[in-house]
């Protein structure tokens, strides 16, 4: 089976949670005698497609953006066809431009959209953006939720219940590579044996502020991995607030991420807004069994984050309740150690990439043989 994954950004370009998802699913399927293509937008001078860990990697030239809503005229032809060289076309929201492409490119093939996040910031765009996209979630045959929190806090999913379902995020623990002990030794003298550790990239919806207000006055280690738009005024916030022990290291490849994974005491992540729609790196610190401290948003954060469990909930945008989480933790490491092991349990039960591979391979086999019987039923009228 062929399938066709489409979304505006991907390898070697861009990494992000949703980019991750997209591999591990690739990977994942490819196992399973699947070929998977992705298509997305690149500034790359070079646009010969790639070869990626066992898939294909095919870019367009990214023409302009729009409130981070890439346009491409290249995609069109693009995708219209691939599509048709495929038997399921993934598509993988929000994207506007997608929702109008899928339009635009007559596609016609079983297609399939991981709804990854409600719009939550561009209230005015997304007036503007409305009749188009219910028309596109009208128009696929399946839409799946990453959650059941998700399904049950999205009031855009609630319109279409009877299509949608539910296949958890999953990750492959064999994908990322095994710090050595040079690596190792060169991260626990830079940030020490007992740290916080935050993964992701710095956007307004991460709550890094709050994670700041939180250490503000205390001097747990705090160590910051990723760049993004707000990495500026966050050191500034930082440095307002005097925390010498707060380490922004910005972005690192996937070896010194493991390193700091592997090193670190407990996860620290603040996201306050459902624009947080799981928390890949929350996921990654229960993969490598570390307590967790999230924020209840009505998202899939707190179904990989079970609190009293697995870690701790705090309300969402809390500064004292996040800094009181903190201070439960640190000050009880058998607490914390017990729920770090419960976390890799949960993630080994419920997150893991064959498990999400094959559902997903599942769905692409009823939505195939779906459009065969309706073919079918067609040509005996």
């Amino acid at each position: 089976m062929r399938v066709l994954h489409f979304y505006k950004t991907y390898y070697p370009d861009s990494v992000g949670g949703i980019e991750q998802v997209i591999r591990q699913l690739a990977v994942g399927t490819t196992r399973l005698g699947m070929h998977n293509v992705v298509l997305s937008l690149s500034r790359a001078k070079d646009l010969e497609p790639i070869s990626f860990e066992g898939h294909t990697v095919v870019r367009v030239p990214l023409d302009f953006e729009i409130a981070s809503n890439g346009f491409s005229i290249a995609a069109l032809t693009a995708l219209a066809r691939l599509a048709a060289e495929c038997d399921v076309v993934h598509y993988h929201f929000p994207w506007p431009f997608m929702d109008l492409a899928h339009f635009l490119a007559r596609v016609s093939k079983p297609t399939v959209v991981t709804y990854h996040s409600d719009i939550v910031r561009q209230k005015m765009l997304l007036r503007l953006y409305a009749p188009l996209k219910q028309r596109f979630l009208c128009s696929v045959d399946a839409i799946v939720a990453t959650s059941p929190n998700y399904m049950a806090s999205s009031t855009v999913l609630e319109r279409y219940r009877d299509k949608t379902r539910i296949i958890t995020y999953g990750l492959d623990k064999s994908t990322y590579p095994a710090p050595d002990a040079q690596r190792l030794a060169y991260w626990r003298d830079k940030v020490g044996i007992k740290f916080f550790l935050f993964v992701g990239v710095l956007r307004y919806y991460k709550g890094l502020h709050v994670l700041l207000d939180a250490v503000a006055n205390t001097d747990y280690p705090v160590v910051i991995v990723g760049a993004g738009p707000i990495e500026n005024e966050l050191k500034a916030h930082a440095a307002r607030l005097g925390l010498a022990h707060v380490m922004f290291v910005g972005q690192l490849d996937d070896a010194d991420k493991v390193a700091l994974l592997t090193l670190c005491y407990a996860m620290a992540f603040p996201s306050h807004l459902r624009s947080e729609a799981f928390g890949i790196s929350l996921l990654e610190g229960a993969m490598f069994g570390k307590p967790m401290i999230s924020s209840e948003i009505g998202t899939g954060t707190t179904y990989i984050n079970i609190d009293g469990d697995t870690g701790l909930v705090v309300p969402p945008d809390d500064s004292p309740a996040f800094g009181a989480a903190m201070r439960t933790l640190w000050e009880n490491p058998a607490l914390a150690a017990a729920m770090g092991k419960r976390a890799a349990l949960r993630y080994e039960e419920l997150f893991t990439a064959e498990r999400m591979a094959a559902n997903y391979a599942a769905l692409y086999q009823e939505l195939v043989a779906r459009h065969a019987a309706v073919a079918l039923a067609a040509d005996a009228n």
